[in-house]
C-alpha cells in the first residue's frame, strides 16, 4: 500500500475553502480521517485539527435532536479569525499607555524629562507594561507617529554632525591668567566635587544687554545661574565674587571659563583658582555647554533677557538641577550636592 508521506508535499499550506468542502462531503459518507488525508494529499494531522475546529453543534430538522458535525464554512471562519489574530502588529500598538505618558511629560513646562530618563523611569515604575526603548521613541518621533515633533526636542535639534577636517589652533593668543593646561589633573578625571566650568548665556549680543552666567559643576552637573545687568568684565568679576560668597568659597576649588574679554578680570577672584581655556575649543567645557545647551529652552537665542525675572531663573535652575541624567546613573544633580541646591 503507498504511504501516506510520499504524496504528501514537503511544503505545507493552509486549507482552502474548497478542500475543507471536500472534507465535509466526505465526513458526510462517514469516511475515516485517514481516507480524507489520502483523498487530499494531506497529513491525518491536519485532518483532524480541521475536524475539531470547525464542528459544531446543529438541531436535525427530521429529528430535531441536536448533532455535532462538520462545516466547511465554520472551519474557514475560524480559520480566518484566528489568522487575524495571529499577525503581530508591532510593538507600537501595545505601548499606548507609554506613548501617552511620554507625550504629557516631554510638552510639560517646566520639563523635567528627557526621552531617554523619560524611558529609564517608566520602566523603574511600571516594569509590566511594555515600554520601548530610546532609540525606538525617537524613530517613532521622527514617523509622526506620536503627538511630540522634534520641535518639542530643543535638544535634539541643535545636534550638528562636525566637519572631520575643521581643526583650530589652540594657542592662547590672551593671557588672562592660568591656562587650562596647568589645570590639576584630577579636575580632567572628575575625581572629587568642587571643580566648575563657567560661561555668560547672552540673549542679544549687545554688551550693554543682560546676559547671564552660568557655573557647572564637573562632576554632579549642578548649575548655578546668575542674572548680570551687562556684560562687562567688571560686572563679570563683581557677579561671580559675590557668588562664592553667597555659596561659600569652600565649595568652589576650580572654576574653568573661556578666554572671552568678558572674563578679561576673573584672575583677580579671591577664594578660588580660575583657568582659562583655548580659544575655539568650546570642549574643554564640555559640561557647561550643554547645560547651556539645555538652559536655551527657558531663554532662546535672539530674545532680549530683560524681562527675566529672578523667579524664571531660579525656576530653570531649579529644573535643570532635579533632571534624571544618564551621566549620572540616573540620578540628579540636586542629589549629589544638596547643601547647595
Amino acid at each position: 500500500m503507498t504511504r501516506i508521506k510520499n504524496i504528501i508535499s514537503n511544503q505545507y499550506h493552509q486549507l482552502n475553502l474548497a478542500e475543507r468542502g471536500r472534507i465535509e462531503s466526505l465526513r458526510d459518507l462517514d469516511w475515516s480521517i485517514r481516507r480524507i488525508a489520502q483523498a487530499l494529499h494531506r497529513n491525518p494531522s491536519t485532518i483532524s485539527r480541521e475536524l475539531k475546529r470547525g464542528t459544531t453543534t446543529q438541531i436535525n430538522a427530521s429529528t430535531h435532536i441536536f448533532e455535532q458535525s462538520y462545516l466547511a464554512e465554520t472551519g474557514e471562519a475560524i480559520y480566518r479569525k484566528h489568522r487575524l489574530n495571529s499577525c503581530y502588529r508591532g510593538l507600537f500598538d501595545h505601548c499606548q499607555t507609554f506613548c501617552n505618558a511620554l507625550v504629557t511629560a516631554l510638552k510639560a513646562r517646566p520639563r523635567m524629562h528627557s526621552v531617554d530618563t523619560f524611558v529609564h523611569q517608566f520602566k523603574t515604575d511600571h516594569p509590566r507594561l511594555v515600554c520601548p526603548s530610546t532609540p525606538t521613541v525617537y524613530r517613532y518621533i521622527d514617523d509622526q507617529r506620536l503627538a511630540i515633533r522634534n520641535s518639542d526636542l530643543p535638544a535634539k535639534l541643535r545636534r550638528r554632525i562636525k566637519c572631520p577636517g575643521a581643526k583650530h589652533h589652540r594657542i592662547n593668543k590672551k593671557n588672562l591668567g592660568h591656562s587650562i593646561e596647568e589645570r590639576p589633573a584630577m579636575v580632567q578625571a572628575r575625581q572629587e566635587l568642587g571643580h566648575w566650568e563657567g560661561d555668560l548665556v547672552k540673549g542679544k549680543r549687545v554688551e550693554s544687554e543682560p546676559a547671564l552666567m552660568t557655573l557647572t559643576e564637573r562632576v554632579s552637573r549642578l548649575e548655578i545661574i546668575v542674572k548680570l545687568p551687562n556684560y562687562h568684565a567688571d560686572t563679570c568679576l563683581k557677579a561671580l565674587q559675590n557668588t562664592l560668597y553667597d555659596y561659600g568659597t569652600e565649595h568652589f576649588k576650580t572654576i574653568t571659563f573661556d578666554n572671552g574679554a568678558e572674563f578679561s578680570s576673573l584672575s583677580q577672584v579671591k577664594g578660588t583658582d580660575i583657568y582659562f581655556a583655548h580659544p575655539y575649543s568650546p570642549w574643554e567645557r564640555g559640561t557647561n555647554e550643554n547645560t547651556n545647551g539645555l538652559l536655551r529652552e527657558f531663554f532662546p537665542k535672539g530674545r532680549s533677557l530683560a524681562s527675566a525675572s529672578l523667579i524664571d531663573i531660579q525656576l530653570a535652575q531649579d529644573t535643570l538641577n532635579n533632571r534624571l541624567r544618564r551621566s549620572l546613573n540616573y540620578r540628579c544633580p540636586a542629589d549629589l550636592m544638596p547643601e547647595l541646591a
